[in-house]
């Protein structure tokens, strides 16, 4: 009985701290706040929809194999005999009671087993973007700062530079043009090769990792090229505080200097920026995996767009802002951890 008591005690202890905690209530209140941000996104989306020209209903009309009394079974199956408010609440509805996305007209299959067919393959391009252009433009930038008008940094500066003057297009263009070239060194179309169920599992992840070298390359470039630059210039700056010189006065190792005082505050901005960084990578990987191919939510909601099915665009976009406001909220939470002087109700 004490045994029980002590443990309740202690529960209860403990959900006391955690709801009067500033992480716990801080993450509470951006999710609120996320819920008001996806119903805009949505509604607008939603609009903009019916506002554009055309409906799905008139390429059925045009065929002559499908019959009126098709027609008008399809339009009251998804409700387009309704008004447009009607419509939209509808769709909100069956989200919220459901959490049913609708059915596409396209595939006549349900809009969220698509959604998770495609959004790990965005996200598997997004993330390993992210990881390899921090991996690199990091220590670049650093390099570059610590090497100031130098050779090496002259060098990383016009690299920086022609990465950031070319357009993602255009460097996914020129990649296709070598993947031509040497054929068959690269493949282009897909994610996997023909006999990629027939592998192994360490040979399906390499499988995998060989297609993906080329939109990696293509969604990195202009973001590598940026990260970096904006690397060395806060590096440069922090390099010039007060305190650093003072911790060079005091004979400290410039390794120590520049690793341990100065890269901590240099650092700061750019876990600010993570946010942002995820949200140029979403929508950079919209155009590159349309170039190569990939089957991410990016060509699924293009291929929508240009069939006007209304509820994969609705949902392919929601859930490209979902993905968003879980960027920047573990951006904030990531700042937060690296500086805890930061106060996260100033992050807002």
């Amino acid at each position: 009985m004490t045994n029980t008591k002590i443990a309740l005690e202690t529960g209860r202890d403990w959900l006391i701290k955690l709801v009067t905690d500033e992480t716990f209530i801080y993450v509470i209140k951006r999710l609120l706040q996320a819920l008001l941000t996806i119903f805009l996104a949505s509604a607008l989306s939603f609009f903009v929809m019916k506002l554009s020209p055309g409906t799905f209903l008139l390429t059925l009309i045009h065929n002559s194999k499908i019959s009126p009394e098709r027609i008008k079974e399809i339009t009251q199956q998804f409700g387009l005999d309704k008004s447009w408010p009607e419509q939209f609440w509808l769709w909100l509805k069956q989200i919220i009671t459901r959490g049913d996305f609708g059915t596409s007209v396209v595939y006549q299959r349900s809009v969220s087993s698509l959604l998770w067919e495609r959004v790990p393959a965005t996200l598997l391009l997004a993330i390993a973007s992210l990881f390899t252009t921090w991996a690199i433009a990091i220590p670049l930038g650093i390099l570059a700062a610590v090497k100031q008008n130098r050779p090496t940094d002259k060098i990383l500066q016009v690299l920086s530079y022609a990465g950031q003057g070319f357009p993602s297009f255009i460097t996914a263009l020129f990649l296709l043009f070598l993947a031509q070239v040497t054929t068959p060194l690269f493949p282009v179309g897909n994610m996997t090769s023909i006999d990629h169920g027939e592998l192994t599992w360490f040979g399906k992840i390499l499988d995998i990792g060989w297609h993906s070298i080329l939109p990696l390359i293509a969604l990195s470039i202009t973001s590598f090229a940026g990260l970096q630059r904006i690397m060395r210039g806060q590096l440069l700056d922090v390099l010039r505080q007060d305190y650093i010189q003072t911790a060079r006065a005091k004979g400290l190792p410039e390794n120590r200097v520049i690793y341990v005082h100065a890269l901590r505050n240099a650092i700061n901005p750019l876990i600010t920026l993570l946010g942002f960084e995820l949200a140029s990578l979403l929508s950079g990987a919209f155009i590159t995996e349309n170039f190569f191919n990939w089957p991410g939510l990016g060509k699924l909601t293009l291929q929508a767009v240009l069939a006007k099915d209304e509820y994969l665009v609705m949902a392919s976009l929601v859930m490209s802002a979902v993905l968003l406001i879980l960027g920047n909220l573990i951006a904030d939470l990531m700042l937060k951890a690296a500086d805890p002087r930061i106060k996260l109700e100033d992050l807002n």
